[in-house]
């Protein structure tokens, strides 16, 4: 999956979850999410449960801080290397 169409479907989730469809359209890639306080334990909470489940992405614990989650383009930047360790590890797994 691209960085785009990480991108959109992360910020998707969030406009749809968190903003009530974000009518005004203030949420942008660089949109403080922590500050503006969209993101909170238990929106962090269902955000992770939607990259596991409609991204396949499994966030440790180590990778839940402030920076990976300040806004839409950290989060998509942390899933995206993520999926990418998940790829290189299973391809070197079938060598």
């Amino acid at each position: 999956m691209s960085d785009d169409v990480t991108s959109e479907r992360i910020s998707g989730y969030i406009r749809e979850r968190f903003l009530n469809g974000d009518k005004k359209g203030e949420l942008e890639e660089t949109t403080p999410l922590l500050e503006w306080g969209v993101l909170n334990s238990m929106n962090t909470a269902l955000l992770l449960m939607f990259i596991r489940d409609e991204l396949g992405v499994v966030i440790p614990p180590t990778k839940i801080t402030a920076g990976n989650f300040q806004d839409v383009k950290s989060i998509t930047a942390m899933v995206t290397d993520l999926a990418r360790q998940d790829q290189a590890t299973a391809a070197a797994g079938t060598e």
